[in-house]
């Protein structure tokens, strides 16, 4: 079982050598649940993988302090072992650092200023559908109600706000086959991409600022698709785009945005996700922003705030680990920075 009364530094070791790669998180959802239904001011839920702690004072405001179980596949980087000040293994920066600080709060913690709920949720790092939040959201959506939440991704310790949207389009040319050896009696569609080309080259990405924070968006060429034999001449080509756009945008507004950039071609929608606005203007954040201290910065990325956002919860992003090592097969993150960020939470659940 997870002693939670070790210090956190440790706690984080022990989290990371139980292995959680998604969809096989219920080894460590199971000592997640054992070691919070021992704490008495927690009132703990389950739903598949996901498990919920809530403490019941009755205070006026509610946040939310957020982690994922789960990470990418292993790469030999389990067990996890300790150089210096650095904690490597799968998982440290991405987040289990950030899981055991949100699991040392709720041990030693009972009786914030804030009613506190605390969720450890499933299957993150891989399709929306299987998200734990998506499916606690569908299904027992009170679990996560709040006037402020926090999501503990790696961060490097700085506030986050927000979080871009981003959706995936494709362009299509379509041209006419021919037989390759008389070219010119066909329209090569490949050839005809260099306009689309031309564009993503020329294209000058928005830089706007939301409640005070800028975001950088981009446009870029993410994959093409064409061809039809080595001797024959393609009817079509379909480049792929990702569009990261401000939350000053909603998806429509990005949908409608990419059709005028390729305004002339044929442009269909694959997927999306919605951008979060900083989530920084509630008195709350304000409370968490002086705990933490620092500058805020704009989330470059979609996260999970976007989830919450949906549902009406002003969202930041904050946690120890350095987004820049997630998933890589050397990933690492720093015991101080795990200490720093337990010591800023803690103080803001007082505050």
């Amino acid at each position: 079982m997870l002693d939670l009364t070790q210090d956190v530094r440790d706690l984080t070791a022990a989290i990371v050598d139980i292995e959680s790669v998604s969809g096989a998180e219920k080894a460590l959802a199971d000592e997640v649940e054992r070691a919070l239904t021992a704490l008495p001011h927690l009132k703990v839920s389950r739903s598949g993988e996901t498990v919920v702690a809530r403490t019941e004072q009755g205070h006026a405001e509610r946040v939310l302090i957020a982690g994922h179980l789960d990470t990418v596949p292993l790469a030999g980087n389990l067990p996890s072992r300790v150089e210096g000040d650095l904690l490597y293994g799968c998982g440290t920066t991405d987040m289990k650092a950030g899981v055991a600080v949100a699991l040392r709060l709720a041990a030693t913690v009972p009786a914030p200023v804030r009613d506190v709920t605390y969720v450890f949720y499933d299957c993150e790092e891989i399709e929306a559908e299987r998200n734990g939040l998506t499916r606690v959201a569908r299904e027992h959506p009170g679990w996560l109600e709040a006037d402020f939440a926090v999501l503990m991704e790696p961060t490097d310790g700085v506030i986050e706000g927000g979080c871009q949207g981003t959706l995936r389009a494709e362009v299509t040319v379509t041209g006419r086959r021919s037989h390759s050896a008389r070219s010119w009696f066909g329209v090569n569609a490949i050839h005809g991409i260099e306009p689309v080309l031309a564009r993503l080259n020329a294209y000058k990405a928005r830089r706007p600022v939301v409640d005070g924070l800028e975001y950088h968006e981009g446009l870029n060429a993410v994959g093409v698709r064409g061809g039809v034999a080595g001797n024959v001449i393609p009817d079509l080509c379909v480049v792929t785009v990702n569009y990261r756009f401000a939350p000053d945008l909603s998806i429509e507004a990005a949908q409608e945005h990419v059709r005028e950039v390729f305004d002339g071609f044929a442009v269909s929608f694959t997927d999306g996700a919605p951008a979060a606005r900083p989530g920084l203007m509630h008195p709350v954040a304000a409370a968490f922003t002086a705990a933490v201290g620092g500058t805020p910065r704009a989330k470059l990325g979609w996260t999970d705030v976007a989830r919450f956002s949906a549902l009406g919860v002003p969202a930041v992003n904050y946690g120890p680990g350095d987004p820049n090592l997630a998933h890589q097969q050397g990933e690492y993150v720093s015991l101080p920075k795990i200490v720093e960020s337990e010591r800023a939470m803690r103080d803001w659940l007082h505050m």
